[in-house]
């Protein structure tokens, strides 16, 4: 089992759809995605500095605009013809049972999908970014913004391996920039 994060940065590419298709027929097991929260998360993050809501009640909000942008991921890649299951993870209804974080905006999505790595014995846990993450200590990646303050210790028993891609580069990579997905979305 791979369990893959998709960043919600990537959500404003429109060759996301098709190039997770791609992605997703390229690998070699059964794939978890577990999407970012993006503009979604972003919303909570503005009525949380609005309304001071305070941690606990934002982090559930943040963690249901998880299931919405988990309908979206499921619109865009639509039925891939990868040879092995997708799922697409809801994380209001994942989260609610396995509350294993700290209710704070040091936990995004990057430590979600890790836990959600570490509940499903996955073999692999890939984050698809919108930056490249040079090899080097998780605290370090953190320091430096390309992961969540939480993350170093969400994998610091970690059995799975953690490879990071910038899915952007990717995307040029196999379909060329710019390319419109093909699906009009």
């Amino acid at each position: 089992m791979i369990v893959a994060k998709v960043g919600g940065s990537l959500y404003d590419d429109p060759r996301l759809g098709a190039g997770l298709r791609a992605w997703l027929d390229e690998q070699a097991a059964p794939v978890m995605l577990v999407p970012g929260g993006g503009p979604f998360a972003d919303i909570v993050r503005d009525l949380d500095r609005t309304h001071s809501l305070g941690e606990d009640a934002a982090h559930w909000l943040a963690i249901r605009s998880l299931s919405v942008a988990a309908q979206f991921l499921e619109t865009l890649i639509g039925r891939p013809s990868s040879r092995h299951p997708i799922r697409v993870v809801d994380g209001f209804d994942f989260f609610r049972r396995n509350d294993l974080t700290p209710h704070t905006w040091d936990v995004t999505s990057d430590s979600l999908a890790a836990v959600v790595a570490a509940r499903t014995a996955a073999r692999k846990l890939v984050l698809l970014k919108s930056v490249d993450i040079p090899p080097m200590p998780w605290p370090i990646a953190a320091a430096n913004g390309w992961v969540d303050p939480y993350f170093p210790t969400a994998v610091a028993a970690a059995t799975f391996d953690i490879v990071s891609v910038n899915f952007r580069r990717w995307l040029d990579d196999r379909l060329g920039p710019n390319l419109p997905d093909a699906t009009g979305v």
